[in-house]
């Protein structure tokens, strides 16, 4: 039962900000995780959609009460508020206001910034507002500890791609049997990946009675990194085999449970006419390469009608604003407006408005934030689209790593301003320490999740083919480095921005081509445009409203 029932008011409406805040960080945030894998075609919309629901939702939950905890204490003393701690409660409810009031309208507008940047900026300015500036945490283990990992972030990651699409490029994708050994790579990748992830999960993000030693997290990671790459290897390894070297037409995807009796599969039948006997993806159809846009460039009449045949001109779709459906989308039933075979399909228009987008046909459309786009594209080297295939199911499984460490670090964002309020209003008291409640895990992952899916595409189509050239194999290293760069940041309890991890590791990817034209600088001037303005707006808002409220005149 509360102790505080007079302050009923700012809880609630600290409840429906925090919401809202959460929300955002969905279309917003975890937009930029998924923009790749979908961008590259390694997975459709609604597969993203699907497996960020599940990771987001369960890293929130496992692992972000721990970054919480940093959020909430390295910025503010709380018991600079034991006197009154309906201010705190005060202080919190400005914070979240300010930052979802921003993270909303940057949304809107198809800015990827940070929304830890946000949350950080609401609480320096309402408590600025409300202990004075001087009571702010700036040193090193407090505001500027944050700075330090906003401005390193993106250099790891970045050097972290750069460095494993080389390795790969070099070692796999440039080699004359590229497809044989991107094959026999992923199951060191693979183990990478899971070893990774296991790590941040027994390194104290889950809540456990037992304190766990080195030795023991380090079997730990070994073995269910090991056990995971043995069963990749008894049932992906002989599909894609059967699939890619046999060219298995007939081959569905449930086969891959059959495992090793694959290879003993009789050889596939020729296929019937006008089907070809690889059924792989061409990850590159639509991206020009140099003798091709040289070519279409010749002729400015050419250009003129592809360009005119694909919208280019229309003057609704250079703004990148219109809504188009995938192929697939049913039509509209047949009827009035207001029989129930309309009303239902209008309804489920509404509701799968988030998941029936074309994120890469709207990529393609020019803004002033595509830069030369067809000429970017062409600087990029091609490989292979079998090695490509193999690595879309690597790309898979980094993509939900990344999205469960960014469930575990951007949760905090939400929920440790809610969680404080929470508290204070239930027991009247600021408590040295605060444990977070499983409820409140689960209401931020949530809100995470419905972002997401009603609005991430918005932000996926200013990302992905607009910053570079995407394919499996970039993908997977970009979001590998990415995932590793925010496992360090959980670890190490550092409240990063994974905005700034995933666009590091982008540029570092992209510039591994050995091109700066590989990159959209407008693109990235953009985003870092939208860092740099987040903490004073979001600082300001708070401020001015926390100010505003503890100074607003009184009757007696």
């Amino acid at each position: 039962m509360a102790v505080l029932h007079q302050y009923d008011y700012i809880f609630a409406v600290t409840t429906i900000f925090a919401f809202l805040d959460a929300w955002n960080i969905g279309a917003n945030d975890v937009a930029n995780s998924f923009a790749s894998s979908v961008s590259s075609r390694s997975l459709t919309l609604k597969q993203a959609m699907l497996i960020a629901a599940c990771m987001e939702f369960s890293g929130s939950v496992a692992v972000g009460s721990r970054v919480a905890e940093t959020v909430r204490e390295k910025i503010i003393d709380p018991h600079l508020y034991d006197a009154q701690p309906s201010v705190l409660m005060l202080t919190m409810m400005c914070a979240i206001f300010g930052s979802s009031t921003f993270l909303t309208i940057a949304t809107r507008f198809g800015l990827p910034v940070s929304t830890t940047h946000s949350i950080i900026g609401g609480l320096v300015g309402a408590g600025t507002a409300s202990v004075g500036i001087h009571q702010i945490h700036w040193g090193w283990h407090g505001v500027s500890q944050v700075f330090a990992a906003w401005a390193i972030a993106p250099g790891i990651a970045g050097a972290l791609g750069a460095t494993l699409f080389l390795i790969t490029k070099h070692f796999v994708l440039s080699s004359k049997y590229a497809v044989h050994r991107a094959l026999f790579s992923i199951p060191i990748y693979t183990f990478i990946t899971i070893g990774l992830l296991t790590m941040l999960i027994f390194w104290k993000g889950i809540q456990l009675d037992v304190e766990l030693s080195g030795w023991q997290i380090a079997v730990a990671v070994v073995t269910v990194a090991t056990g995971v790459t043995l069963l990749e290897i008894l049932f992906l390894l002989p599909y894609l085999w059967r699939r890619v070297m046999n060219e298995d037409w007939q081959l569905k995807w449930h086969d891959i449970w059959r495992g090793p009796y694959l290879l003993n599969r009789p050889l596939p039948s020729p296929p019937p006419p006008g089907r070809t006997s690889l059924n792989i993806k061409d990850y590159y159809r639509g991206h020009l390469t140099q003798e091709e846009l040289k070519c279409l460039r010749a002729s400015e009449h050419l250009l003129q009608s592809i360009q005119t045949a694909n919208g280019y001109n229309d003057p609704e779709r250079l703004e990148g604003t219109t809504t188009e459906l995938v192929d697939g989308v049913p039509p509209r039933p047949t009827g009035p407006w207001n029989s129930w075979p309309v009303i239902w399909w209008r309804i489920q228009r509404i509701i799968y408005h988030g998941l029936e987008q074309d994120v890469i046909k709207a990529q393609q459309r020019q803004t002033i934030l595509t830069w030369d786009i067809q000429d970017m594209h062409a600087r990029a080297s091609r490989f292979d689209n079998r090695a490509e295939y193999m690595y879309s199911s690597l790309q898979i499984l980094t993509a939900a790593t990344a999205s469960f460490v960014h469930g575990a670090n951007d949760v905090a964002n939400a929920i440790s301003p809610f969680a404080t309020t929470y508290l204070v209003w239930q027991s009247g008291r600021v408590e040295s320490e605060v444990p977070v409640p499983i409820w409140v895990l689960c209401f931020g992952g949530g809100a995470i999740v419905l972002g997401l899916m009603t609005y991430g595409y918005h932000l996926m189509r200013n990302l992905g083919n607009r910053l570079t050239l995407m394919s499996p194999s970039r993908g997977f290293c970009m979001e590998l480095a990415s995932a590793m760069t925010i496992l360090l940041a959980t670890r190490l309890t550092l409240p990063v921005s994974t905005t700034q991890c995933i666009a590091g590791a982008s540029i570092g990817v992209g510039l591994a081509n050995g091109d700066w034209r590989c990159i959209n600088m407008r693109l990235v001037g953009w985003i870092y445009f939208g860092w740099v303005i987040t903490v004073p707006i979001t600082a300001l808002i708070s401020g001015m409203l926390m100010g505003l409220i503890l100074n607003a005149p009184r009757w007696s």
